[in-house]
């Protein structure tokens, strides 16, 4: 006795899925699974490289390892002054007639300047003329006896680098002035005596001479 056929499906019934398509629905799953991980992956690599390189640059600007070197200290001029190298301005040579009463007598006086900035060098060639005249003024009324001497070289010195500076605007005190002012002060009640102010910029550091006769 043969066996039955089997049943064909109804008509309008839609087959059953088979075992092939379940087989390609995990299959893509899985894949989407392997590209998930492998993008979380490359992205936790990045972040570790990143994190690992921000942690080196640290240890090398903080631990001690490459620092750039120091500057080297510059080295000070004086009082109020900026630090820098100082820079020299030659005058011309100035030719005058002396204060002495008993006879005629000259001078000729090569002077040069010492500032404490090369910036001030340059801009001293605009106050030229009237530093010239500042140390002509100064100059003319001096006698040969007071030139002649060591401590008249360098009270002169002093006086122009002062004048000097003020033909440029800038306000110097006069130490004398100072000095006058103590002696009045002397005779009266005793005093608390007053602080000396501090002296007040000044950019002509020296005064250096290159020549000095006098006729």
């Amino acid at each position: 006795m043969s066996a039955a056929p089997a049943a064909a499906p109804a008509e309008g019934e839609a087959p059953k899925k088979g075992p092939k398509k379940l087989i390609i629905i995990i299959a893509a799953v899985v894949l989407l699974l392997v590209l998930g991980g492998g993008g979380a992956f490359f992205m936790m690599k990045k972040k570790a490289a990143e994190a690992e390189a921000a942690a080196a640059a640290e240890d090398e600007d903080g631990g001690g390892h490459a620092k750039p070197a120091k500057e080297a200290k510059k080295p000070e001029h004086g009082k109020g002054e900026h630090g820098s190298p100082p820079a020299f301005v030659p005058l011309e040579p100035f030719v005058v007639n002396l204060a002495d009463r008993d006879s005629e007598r000259f001078a000729q006086v090569g002077i040069t300047l010492q500032v404490d900035d090369p910036h001030m060098a340059e801009e001293m060639k605009a106050y030229m003329p009237a530093i010239r005249n500042a140390v002509l003024l100064i100059l003319s009324h001096k006698s040969s006896e007071e030139l002649l001497t060591t401590e008249g070289k360098t009270k002169l010195a002093n006086e122009i680098r002062r004048d000097a500076a003020r033909a440029m605007g800038y306000e110097i005190e006069d130490p004398e002035d100072e000095d006058t002012a103590a002696e009045d002060e002397a005779p009266k009640k005793k005093k608390k005596k007053k602080k000396k102010a501090v002296e007040s910029y000044n950019p002509i550091v020296q005064v250096h001479y290159s020549n000095f006769i006098i006729q």
